[in-house]
């Protein structure tokens, strides 16, 4: 993706004429989905996703369906107008409505991103301690002067990219050896829910998180960055890259969520019990996969905070540096220096705390109730726009899907708004 400042003249490019590649050739292009996977599934995610297999059983895996096809419309969305515009996101909302919207957007979804690094940094130790069985604190410690070595070597979207893909592998593997060991889902059962969409009685506000964080339109603004990263071309929106990368993306998710769903409709919700914690789900396994349940969450959690912590806090900085006009390149010193100093400063706040603060994780929720739908707006207005298609078949299905997809996230918004807003107050107040 080549960033500037004017729209890249389409009027040369002739998009018929661009070869598609080859599933092997396909496989060695992608790789922002890959990370944005890694962002998506922390902590938080595994824990609401057990949640609601605990709670609602198999009735809620029908969410998937939803997630993905708001996971794919983000994801193109986004990654069109960038290639289109020759502008990642935030610079061409930039471009298009200004500096002042670029900069809300910028704070607003960096200040979402450095709250949930309290989740990823927490589970990570939590992870560390059920593997090796040592202080949280100190696990967490370990993993983040890892993290750090990370951000400061050479070839940093490279060493992510991979490490990422590492933790994302070790998730899946820990989830499906649990669902092994406890006999497998019932066939029946999930069949049922995928073709009978139903919201039980006060499930509305967790079925709406849920949604928001595995089809997050943010992680379709940070792709246009981390395509920059891996050095994208026009003739990658053509040639089967861009939709290979989003099928990737959120394939990941959906293996990923929806195997821990199924692990807690099996394994909790016959007993009626319910969890706070992912680590509560590996005492509860015990039972059934022995002292091997442990090591399997540990896992799980470890790959699952690390990798959303590589991604997610990098995924802050170079947000709030687009907004802020600044340089967004990873290798940058103000992305370096950044994500370091947003680790720490959250790290310190997690272990003063002893844990992840709530009233942080409300901001957290309200900044992006707030910034996503803005976004979100100036997304939709673009994939509409003459100017942005100039040149090019208008893509009336994607337009219409980003649409129905905004739509949804108001719906979302108002939702979540009308929830965190009065808990936010009562954490002040208490």
């Amino acid at each position: 993706m080549e960033e500037n400042n004017n729209m890249v003249c389409s009027d040369a490019f002739d998009p018929t004429k661009v070869k598609k590649l080859s599933f092997l050739e396909l496989l060695k292009k992608i790789g922002p989905g890959i990370v944005l996977t890694g962002v998506v599934i922390g902590p938080g995610a595994i824990t609401t996703a057990s949640m609601i297999g605990a709670s609602y059983g198999y009735s809620l895996l029908w969410l998937m369906i939803p997630i993905a096809f708001m996971g794919i419309t983000f994801m193109l969305t986004t990654y069109r107008i960038g290639m289109l515009t020759g502008m990642p996101i935030i610079h061409a909302i930039n471009h298009y409505y200004g500096r002042f919207a670029a900069a809300f957007v910028g704070v607003a979804t960096f200040l979402a991103c450095m709250f949930f690094t309290l989740g990823n940094i927490s589970g990570t130790g939590t992870g560390m301690n059920l593997i090796f069985g040592i202080n949280w604190k100190l696990g967490a410690i370990i993993m983040i002067c890892i993290l750090i070595y990370a951000y400061f070597s050479k070839g940093v979207y490279s060493k992510i990219e991979k490490g990422i893909l590492l933790c994302i592998f070790g998730m899946i593997l820990a989830f499906y050896i649990t669902l092994i060991g406890t006999g497998g889902p019932d066939g029946g059962q999930v069949m049922y829910s995928v073709t009978h969409w139903q919201v039980p009685e006060g499930a509305l506000p967790v079925v709406l998180a849920f949604i928001s964080t595995n089809a997050s339109l943010t992680t379709g603004i940070y792709g246009t960055y981390l395509g920059l990263e891996k050095k994208w071309k026009k003739e990658d929106l053509f040639n089967g890259v861009m939709v290979a990368d989003s099928i990737a993306h959120i394939l990941g998710v959906i293996l990923i969520s929806g195997a821990i769903i199924l692990v807690g409709a099996i394994v909790l919700n016959p007993t009626g019990q319910s969890i706070t914690a992912p680590a509560q789900l590996a005492e509860m396994l015990q039972p059934i996969m022995g002292k091997a349940a442990k090591y399997i969450m540990g896992i799980a959690l470890l790959g699952a905070g690390f990798s959303s912590l590589l991604g997610n806090t990098q995924r802050g900085v170079v947000l709030l540096n687009a907004g802020l006009d600044k340089d967004t390149s990873l290798e940058s010193k103000g992305v370096r220096w950044g994500s370091m100093i947003v680790i720490l400063i959250a790290a310190a706040i997690n272990f003063s705390f002893n844990g992840s603060p709530v009233q942080l994780i409300y901001i957290a929720n309200v900044a992006t109730s707030v910034a996503t739908p803005v976004a979100g707006l100036f997304i939709t207005l673009m994939i509409w726009k003459k100017d942005v298609n100039k040149g090019f078949k208008e893509p009336r299905l994607l337009q219409i899907c980003m649409t129905i997809s905004y739509l949804f996230v108001l719906f979302m918004t108002g939702s979540a708004l009308m929830k965190s807003i009065p808990q936010l107050i009562e954490s002040i107040i208490n």
